[in-house]
Order: structure tokens, then sequence, then C-alpha cells
């Protein structure tokens, strides 16, 4: 995990398996993981999983299940068959549901690792108020990752800004995998709490999630390759107050 590359997870945004197919050429080598959302699925299918998937890519099949219990038992399991690295659940769904997910997973040949999305980045405290929600945006993640927790789960998708939170309040083994993530310069587009790769690296995120600013780029490969940069600088960085720390202890 202290491979920069590895880190970085591409977001597949894009229609159709033609412009899928052109990213992954052009970004093989320059990432760790290619993020396969929901509209890319829908068009798409199994079929451009298992094709990624025989180039030797690690993929991360970001569906946020979410249905009664049943259901998503049998979607989990029909994921594990793909041989995906990653897949989403939402962590609202509850701790039922999040169990049997965990289960279905963990009993699969080859376990993927299953995230619980806790709010959607794209979501505001604003948001949270016409839900009913109690209390604050921090309060609710935190509530969500305990269930997710409790249930088996060992993977969060959180923003950025609740990730010194979690990795003060949750055990330090929970990997924390961070959308809306935005390298400096770019706009938020329509993401509400966003970070750079630099601050969610230093922060304490396992993962970062890119979409357009990559796959949009001119030269995507050199996008890429300059986030990884951020990445790699803020390893060194966290390396060296973890050393400095140990030193006046």
């Amino acid at each position: 995990m202290n491979d920069p590359q590895s880190r970085l997870i591409v977001a597949l945004d894009v229609p159709d398996r033609e412009p899928a197919l052109a990213a992954v050429n052009q970004l093989s080598g320059h990432v760790g993981y290619f993020k396969i959302g929901l509209e890319l699925f829908t068009r798409e299918g199994p079929r451009l999983v298992e094709e990624i998937r025989d180039r030797g890519e690690k993929i991360f099949l970001d569906l946020k299940l979410h249905d009664i219990p049943n259901t998503v038992a049998g979607a989990v399991r029909s994921v594990c068959r793909l041989g995906i690295d990653m897949v989403t659940v939402h962590a609202s769904g509850g701790p039922v549901m999040l169990e049997t997910a965990a289960r279905e997973a963990q009993s699969s040949d080859s376990p993927p690792l299953v995230l619980a999305v806790t709010a959607l980045t794209s979501l505001s405290e604003a948001d949270m108020d016409r839900f009913g929600v109690r209390g604050s945006m921090e309060e609710w993640v935190e509530r969500l990752a305990r269930t997710a927790y409790n249930a088996g789960i060992r993977g969060l998708v959180a923003s950025a800004r609740e990730i010194s939170m979690l990795r003060s309040k949750m055990d330090a083994s929970l990997q924390l995998v961070i959308p809306g993530i935005r390298p400096s310069g770019i706009g938020t587009q329509d993401q509400s709490r966003t970070a750079t790769p630099y601050d969610a690296i230093r922060a304490g995120a396992n993962y970062i999630v890119v979409g357009r600013p990559i796959v949009q780029a001119p030269d995507p490969a050199e996008a890429a390759d300059s986030i990884t940069g951020e990445i790699a600088r803020a390893l060194q960085d966290s390396l060296a107050c973890d050393s400095l720390k140990s030193r006046i202890k």
C-alpha cells in the first residue's frame, strides 16, 4: 500500500464500451483500479467487467447495492463470480443487509472487499436537514460506519471531510475509499464535499477515486501520473511526520 499507483482508482465515467476500453488502454500501468459504476454497467453489463478483468486490471464495481437482504445476497453472489476486487453496498440498508452482503462475499472463492457507502459526496448538510437526519453530517456518517463495521464490513466509502473522524473513532484496519477527489485548480462539478489527492491521503485515505479530471484530460496518463505524484508526496510527508512523532516520544 505504499505504492502510490495502487491507491489511485479511476472512475470510468463514460457511457459505453468503446470509451471505457480506450481509457483502460491509456491508463493501464498508471493506476491501481478501474471503477465501473451504474451508467456503464447498466449499458454494457458483466461482459465489459470480464473483458477488463481479463486484461489483468483490478476492478471496483460500484453498484451501491441497496435492497432487501435476500436480493442483495444474490447480487453479491453474482458479482463475486465476475472476479472483481471491490464492490459497494449502501450502509443505510441496515445491519441485516450488511451482514448478508459481508457473509456472501466471504463465502466466495475470491472475496472482494465489500465497501459500505456512508453519505454520498453530493449530499450537503442542508440535504440532511431535508431528510430529517438528526445531528451533523459527521455524526450521521459515524453512525452508518459503526453499523457497517458491526455487521462485518471492513471497508467504507466516505467523503474526505470525514476521514479524520473515522480514523480517530473507528478500527485502524478499516479501508477508506474516498471519492470526490479533485486535483488543485479543478472545479467541484456535482460534488459537495471534495478534497485534493494530497489532503485526502495525508488525512488517512487508503484509496482515492478520481474520474473526469483524468478520463477527460487531454492526456489521461499524464493526469494520472500527476495525481500519483501528489499521493507519493503525501505518503512521504506522513512517514516523516510519524518519524518525528516517534523521536519526540
